[in-house]
């Protein structure tokens, strides 16, 4: 089958020929007839399968017929994330360049300015994610009462995110006549009540079993214990032919401090997290694609949808805290007929984790062994070996044959000489002579002190020496009860 046999206009045909596609994935086969049909639409597919192509190819057919006006966009497609929102926007350029459609991207993170511009212009396709919509929206300016055509994509990531109360909202802005479609990855139970509430008589179309992952993806999880999974980490990025890898970690500060580790390691790593603006996001999956760097470090603000060809590698650093996180992040490898690896990383406290990951996908992640690493270990070995044997300093000849206590005292001889100040010692006999001492019984003896007389000697009852003059008495509360000091015998005239 070609995109030919799908009914597509001879303009939109060449767009996609243009682009180097000629067969259509499986999901695009089912879904742009029915979507050309004016029919609601369900499409269940794993990430990298064309989910986004086969609603955007037929959607450019359908809105090409029709009017425009100004903030009343004609069609609205919902994306969870800024990246996914753009990276829709860069499909419909690509693929609608012969139509006359005009397209307007509403996101978070950049100047209302141009946007507001484009709606006053009026828009045929509007790409937006719910806040900055809904912020809009609650400042009247766009009106959704115009809009022919819906698209909720990934719709599970928006669950993920909070967003379903925001779409439930907007559905309810939008007319009753409408043609809605539905795109995920997974199906969980909210996700199938929003559909049956908003889709008129929905076609389902699934590609292959929900939650299930990519077989052109070999998959491994690799034990280890937390405190060495940065070790584990660089000896897979020396030794298992990384071509491009994106690196995966729950939390922010993880993804910034891998970043800066990697980075004093010697190798070309970026990173992307939801605490940068959206320029910079932009910026570092620029330099991504372009090759200037080769690994990227990422929360799961990059794991959803976003098309980056060629992508060798996938490493789960920290076991995905939702299974269905784990679909998403390793379907960033293995795209478009490509092969990819992805290995998770198990500590002991990830246990649960990553029984629910197995238990979503139906299927054993397999432990990764000898016999799945891509390299000669016998070579690694010998290098590693002789690398440490550089390191070390080179045992000297003589060293060898010297006995042990030999061989110690002339390295603690050689010691004392590097301790020594830098400049030469005069020789030993060239030193001034010390001054002689006089012999031992020529030297004045000291006089034996008398006895003290501020000591009172023991009597013949042997009573208890006393080391310093106490008073007989007792002493009335509040004086002084202590040993007498000395100076108080003295008189004064």
């Amino acid at each position: 089958m070609t995109f030919a046999d799908l009914g597509l206009s001879p303009e939109l045909l060449k767009a996609v020929e243009d682009a180097g596609y000629t067969t259509p994935t499986a999901i695009q086969a089912q879904a742009i007839p029915t979507i050309l049909m004016m029919r609601d639409l369900i499409g269940i597919a794993q990430t990298g399968t064309g989910k986004t192509a086969s609603f955007v190819l037929p959607m450019i057919d359908v809105m090409a017929a029709g009017r425009r006006r100004a903030l009343m966009p004609r069609s609205l497609i919902l994306e969870p994330t800024r990246e996914l929102a753009a990276q829709v926007a860069e499909n419909f350029e690509k693929y609608g360049k012969n139509h006359d459609l005009k397209m307007a991207l509403l996101i978070g993170g950049v100047q209302m300015g141009d946007q507001l511009k484009a709606l006053s212009d009026g828009v045929d396709v509007l790409i937006a994610t719910p806040g900055r919509l809904m912020d809009l929206f609650e400042r009247g300016k766009i009106m959704l009462n115009g809009c022919e055509l819906l698209v909720i994509d990934e719709a599970d990531r928006m669950l993920d995110m909070g967003f379903i109360p925001d779409i439930e909202f907007i559905c309810s802005k939008l007319p009753e006549t409408r043609q809605t479609m539905l795109f995920s990855a997974t199906m969980p139970a909210p996700i199938e009540k929003l559909a049956k509430k908003f889709l008129n008589n929905p076609k389902r179309i699934e590609t292959t079993r929900a939650a299930s992952t990519n077989a052109d993806i070999t998959a491994f999880k690799v034990p280890v214990k937390s405190r060495t999974k940065k070790d584990t980490l660089r000896w897979f990025l020396e030794n298992d032919l990384i071509e491009t890898a994106i690196i995966f970690a729950n939390r922010k500060t993880t993804v910034r401090e891998l970043n800066q580790s990697l980075n004093r390691l010697g190798f070309r790593s970026s990173e992307i997290h939801g605490d940068m603006d959206q320029s910079s996001r932009i910026k570092e999956l620029d330099r991504f694609k372009a090759g200037e760097v080769n690994i990227l470090v990422a929360s799961d603000v990059a794991a959803r949808g976003l098309d980056i060809k060629g992508v060798s590698h996938v490493f789960n650093y920290d076991t995905p805290w939702h299974p269905d996180d784990y679909v998403h992040r390793i379907g960033r490898t293995g795209r478009a007929g490509a092969k990819g690896r992805a290995f998770t990383f198990v500590s002991e406290e990830d246990a649960e984790a990553i029984a629910n990951v197995e238990k979503l996908t139906g299927s054993a992640i397999k432990v990764f062994g000898k016999e799945d690493v891509r390299v000669d270990l016998t070579e690694v070995i010998a290098k590693a070996e002789a690398a440490k044997a550089k390191a070390e300093p080179e045992v000297r000849t003589e060293d060898a044959r010297e006995d042990r206590p030999e061989r110690k005292a002339r390295r603690a001889r050689e010691d004392r000489e590097e301790r020594a100040p830098r400049e030469e010692r005069a020789p030993r006999e060239e030193r001034a002579p010390r001054e002689a001492r006089p012999p031992r019984e020529e030297r004045p003896r000291r006089e034996k002190p008398g006895p003290r007389t501020d000591r009172v000697t023991a009597s013949d009852d042997q009573k208890p020496r006393r080391r310093y003059h106490e008073d007989d008495e007792p002493v009335p509360a509040g004086e002084w009860n202590g040993p007498r000091p000395g100076f108080l015998d003295v008189g004064f005239g």
